[in-house]
């Protein structure tokens, strides 16, 4: 054989394997929403007091919330495309006690509803901060009511493929920009090897932990990524498809959660009592790194922010309208009604509670944290339906899932006594 036939063989197959790349990276979509929907401003003040307070020692904490993540969301994904229905549809139709179902519409009601519509303000808040990071504005008011406007109109255009890609460019943006800052901040690379894989609470790290896991397994996510999944794909075979959507996307969002305690930790950890939130993140950054480091943690923060007040209310709408009943489609009057009062919720709370409504928006971690489990048990319940045949858990998926299932409810029985103290924070 010639060597211009042994050349033209290898490049027949490089181009076939580039193209089957190229095809992969097309079905990215529902993975990178739900990516999108955990990367928010909660989750990136959380990575920063990981880093700041335990420096690298947390890493392990990120990765494995990454893969709990991966376990439920795949199953939630693999749920909606061999139903073709969202999981609260599924949970509507199998739930086939009255009590059970009163108590999963209640949840969704308040957790899900109301729990978004307050993530709203802190998604809203974040994209606010991000921008005056960058440049303070002096009508922030103003500029909040712009940004809620972009994003309803993104969702009044009723293009399930335009929102899609707006969030696959947030999510591809934000891991470029986190990246960056982390390959900058020089970490020691030991120690990051050594806070991924020997797993260490540090000191008063539980709390921490426990934050980790509630700011990347999020309920509202499941729904999201069930009825996503659904509209997008329509072969039960495509599940595969998913599956790498699933994996890929949200390694991505946990790569920049990574990237973030790495961050923060390189720069700061030892060298600063306290952060408290973005903005004093930023600027510790400044008075290390430089001038340009507001530019990377500002337009990151905005990107996080903007990203996640397109999700929240998308997946408050998709959650509802499964329960109740009417068609989960951004064209429907009703599922409109529901992203909108999220949005307008949201930014009202934004406006008349100022730049940091700290107990509002932690008594919706805590309340979304306390139904996780609950979601959860639903999921496995349904993904393990005699009509879902060949496509139902195998021994290794349920184990996987049980597993995470009663980390999330040792982490719920946990939080019950913060969410008692975020209500009566509330009440004073």
């Amino acid at each position: 054989m010639s060597i211009y036939a042994i050349i033209t063989r290898k490049n027949f197959f490089f181009n076939w394997n580039m193209s089957i790349f190229l095809s992969r990276l097309r079905d990215i979509g529902p993975g990178a929403m739900v990516a999108a929907a955990f990367i928010g401003p909660g989750t990136i003040t959380t990575c920063i007091k990981a880093g700041v307070d335990n420096g690298y020692t947390l890493l392990w904490a990120v990765l494995f919330s990454t893969l709990a993540c991966i376990i439920v969301q795949e199953m939630s994904s693999r749920l909606g495309i061999i139903t073709q229905m969202g999981l609260g549809e599924n949970i509507r139709k199998r739930i086939k006690s009255p009590i059970l179902k009163l108590i999963s519409i209640s949840v969704v009601i308040v957790a899900i509803l109301f729990g978004n519509s307050a993530f709203e303000t802190g998604n809203i808040t974040g994209s606010l901060m991000g921008l005056n990071i960058i440049y303070e504005f002096s009508h922030n008011n103003v500029i909040i009511l712009i940004i809620s406007i972009l994003v309803s109109c993104l969702l009044l255009t009723g293009s399930y493929k335009k929102i899609e890609t707006v969030l696959v460019w947030c999510v591809f943006f934000m891991a470029i920009i986190f990246f960056i800052t982390a390959i900058i901040s020089l970490p020691d690379l030991s120690l990051v090897l050594k806070g991924l894989f020997c797993p260490s609470l540090g000191e008063n790290g539980l709390m921490t932990v426990v934050g980790l896991i509630g700011t990347t397994i999020g309920p509202y996510g499941l729904f999201l990524h069930a009825s996503s999944s659904a509209k997008k794909w329509h072969n039960k075979d495509d599940y595969k498809k998913s599956r790498i959507d699933t994996i890929l996307s949200i390694s991505v969002g946990g790569l920049i959660s990574m990237c973030i305690v790495i961050t923060s930790a390189s720069y700061l950890n030892g060298n600063i009592l306290t952060i408290n939130n973005t903005q004093e993140f930023s600027s510790a950054l400044e008075s290390v790194w430089g001038y340009h480091s507001k530019w990377f943690m500002g337009i990151g923060l905005f990107l996080a922010g903007f990203s996640s007040m397109i999700t929240a209310p998308l997946g408050a709408a998709f959650a509802i309208s499964g329960f109740f009943s009417f068609a989960g489609d951004l064209k429907n009057i009703k599922f409109k009604s529901i992203y909108l009062f999220v949005i307008i919720v949201g930014s009202i709370m934004a406006i008349f509670l100022g730049k940091s409504p700290i107990e509002l928006i932690l008594l919706a971690q805590v309340a979304n944290a306390i139904v996780l489990p609950l979601i959860i048990f639903f999921l496995i319940y349904c993904i393990n339906g005699n009509d879902i045949g060949r496509y139902k858990n195998n021994l290794l998926n349920n184990v996987l899932a049980v597993t995470v299932f009663l980390i999330c409810l040792f982490t719920s029985c946990g939080n019950l006594s913060n969410f008692f103290g975020s209500m009566l924070g509330l009440i004073k």
